[in-house]
């Protein structure tokens, strides 16, 4: 919201693709994927951050994606700025291709870190 400072704040993002047009069921799985292995990446990272989130509610985002190159790169763009993050490939048991990138778990980190890469992405 304009004038309310996010910069205390830390949140986890989930980024989900949606041309895979993959289940509720399974699109929900695969966020539930990269949010914990996520989590574990931050709280290696800075245990004082994943504490925190853990003590104030663990606030998160599900955001959306179109395409594999798009979630790729914003993998990249988290692993350049230095912020925990974990990309999800799929074992290909049920519905989609063995490999296939589903999702990117982001965080737990500092919200206004994250908002710098996602301020334009939309909400799932």
């Amino acid at each position: 919201m304009p004038g309310i400072s996010n910069e205390g704040e830390i949140k986890q993002a989930i980024i989900i693709r949606t041309d895979l047009e993959m289940s509720k069921g399974k699109m929900v799985a695969q966020g539930a994927h990269a949010s914990l292995m996520s989590y574990f990446k931050a709280e290696q990272q800075n245990k004082k951050i994943a504490e925190e989130w853990l003590a104030s509610g663990e606030k998160k985002i599900v955001l959306k994606v179109n395409d594999e190159d798009s979630l790729i790169k914003l993998f990249k763009a988290f692993e350049f700025k230095k912020i925990p993050c974990a990309l999800v490939a799929d074992a290909g048991l049920t519905e989609i291709p063995p490999g296939s990138k589903t999702a990117l778990g982001v965080g737990p980190w500092k919200s206004n870190e994250i908002d710098f890469i996602t301020s334009k992405m939309k909400l799932l």
